[in-house]
């Protein structure tokens, strides 16, 4: 490959993407491993392009993020298609990482830990009100009230993930209890809830309005609620981004083509200045990049299993495109440039009963690994 297409140079890993998924140039061999070996055939400067779709489209939206802006945006991706997703997904339809409690861990294992684990962090107790913020497809809102007797409402911008987690929802028989709503997050109605969950939503906000949203988690928050954050993160030194160059471009390449509009990725000490700033007091982090590694790393399989049906209905250029993403994505977590933290946090307040976290659930690897007990509810 490198002597073939580069003449024995290095060339910008952006300009082989883009020969890539447009076709002029073709990867033999395990698509998988060459991406591993990447730093033989590539480097990571600036090309012309990064300073085009910096100006022309990063910045503006990073401004902008406008109600009608981020709708557009989210739906744009989102609404894709659910057979697109569920490609890679998998039959969970779960968007975000999983938690593994082995490396030989299946996808739908780490999916199924993670959303327990989610809601043995938040106490969850039946009969209490759960609101997920940015809900996917449904899964955690329909297991929530299943196994946990909560009343359960999800909302998302996604009209296609709204019909299939409502769909989930009368499949498990809690169609009373759990809902998911077409609703953007500006627009959630004033009313309180035991227990908040914003699972890898809370990027698509923007760095600009992230403050802002936090503060509305607050105010929708009872005084003696829990909210959990999961947010996907970048590494930093001394609290600044950018001493990776391969970090940069690979976060260039994610928001022009996989999430654009995304800009609120950022190091541990922006979420937790906001979360502090908003009013809220963090009572534990835990970082799970490498269970997010591992989880792409099962969504690249899936989406390489199910290429000649992706290619039929969505063509060649989107079946690379994801590839790509994927394939490097497995990569960039597992070195760390790139990460995911779960996050629980209550109001600072002198009255919040603080023991409830003695012999609770607060970490997963310690928590998980124990014997589950019973949570059905009927």
């Amino acid at each position: 490959m490198r002597a073939r297409y580069t003449g024995g140079q290095k060339v910008p890993i952006t300009t082989l993407i883009d020969d890539y998924i447009h076709e002029r140039i073709h990867i033999e061999g395990d698509f998988g491993e060459f991406i591993r070996q990447r730093d033989a055939v590539v480097d990571y400067s600036f090309v012309a392009d990064h300073f085009k779709f910096l100006f022309t489209r990063f910045l503006p939206e990073v401004i902008n993020h406008s109600q009608a802006q981020d709708i557009r945006i989210g739906r744009e991706h989102y609404d894709r298609g659910n057979d697109f997703f569920g490609a890679f997904l998998g039959p969970r339809m779960v968007y975000t990482s999983g938690f593994f409690l082995s490396p030989n861990d299946s996808l739908e294992a780490a999916q199924d830990q993670k959303i327990r684990l989610v809601c043995e962090k938040l106490q969850l107790k039946k009969g209490e009100r759960l609101l997920d913020i940015g809900c996917g497809w449904g899964t955690l809102v329909a297991f929530a009230a299943r196994d946990y007797g909560v009343d359960a409402t999800g909302i998302t911008v996604a009209e296609k993930g709204a019909e299939f987690a409502n769909a989930q929802c009368a499949r498990e028989g809690v169609s009373k209890s759990a809902r998911v709503k077409v609703l953007d997050y500006r627009d959630i109605p004033k009313e309180r809830y035991q227990k908040i969950s914003c699972l890898e939503m809370a990027e698509h906000v923007g760095v600009r309005k992230f403050g802002r949203f936090m503060e509305q988690v607050y105010d929708l928050l009872d005084d003696d609620g829990l909210f959990f954050l999961q947010i996907a993160g970048l590494r930093a030194k001394n609290g600044m981004l950018g001493f990776h160059f391969e970090d940069l471009v690979w976060g260039l390449f994610m928001n022009k083509y996989i999430f654009p509009g995304a800009d609120a990725s950022m190091p541990l000490s922006f979420v937790v200045e906001n979360l502090e700033k908003a009013g809220f007091e963090i009572h534990s982090v835990e970082n799970i990049g490498i269970h997010y590694s591992l989880t792409i790393s099962r969504w690249y399989d899936n989406w390489m299993q199910n290429r000649a049906e992706i290619v039929k209905t969505y063509g060649e250029w989107w079946f690379r495109l994801w590839q790509v993403f994927l394939a490097w994505s497995v990569e960039i977590a597992a070195q760390g440039s790139s990460t995911a933290f779960q996050v629980v946090a209550n109001k600072n307040l002198n009255r919040f009963n603080r023991q409830r976290w003695i012999g609770a659930t607060n970490l997963g690897e310690r928590d998980l690994a124990a014997p589950a007990s019973p949570k059905k509810t009927g």
